[in-house]
């Protein structure tokens, strides 16, 4: 039985340290999958186009986030925060921290939150600068203008 014993003892000793790593693998896939929203709040069936000026822009992971400001009714301006996808995401279809800059104005269709605040989600390629030229150019992924 101690032949046994010490038998088990070593193989348990050799996969242990595997075991524990799949199992932290394990345990920070959930709790991310987990932590992530679903785009169910936004409008995706009726997007519209806001025009107006970039206050801010936030080229930042989870999500990136562009400060909007907009003429709203009245002539009163309405922040609009608009969230987008991972700067990664963005960075791979030539987008940088220097590609929307304070003061910008833009043309920009996005799809609205579902209770009317002024805030939604924004796509790369529905940004554009009010002259209609494109904030990334597609062929050489830089940036525009």
């Amino acid at each position: 039985m101690s032949w046994f014993r010490s038998r088990f003892v070593s193989w348990f000793v050799s996969c242990l340290p595997k075991a524990l790593l799949a199992a932290a693998v394990l345990a920070s896939l959930c709790s991310t999958a987990r932590a992530h929203h679903s785009f169910a709040i936004f409008d995706q069936a009726h997007p519209i186009e806001l025009i107006g000026i970039v206050q801010e822009f936030k080229f930042s992971n989870p999500h990136t986030f562009i400060v909007l400001r907009v003429n709203g009714q009245n002539a009163r301006s309405v922040l609009w925060h608009l969230e987008g996808q991972s700067a990664n995401s963005l960075r791979w279809s030539g987008w940088s921290p220097e590609s929307l800059k304070s003061g910008d104005q833009v043309r920009i269709t996005v799809e609205p939150l579902r209770s009317g605040a002024p805030g939604g989600a924004w796509s790369a390629s529905k940004v554009r600068f009010l002259d209609g030229s494109p904030v990334v150019t597609a062929a050489e992924g830089a940036i525009g203008r």
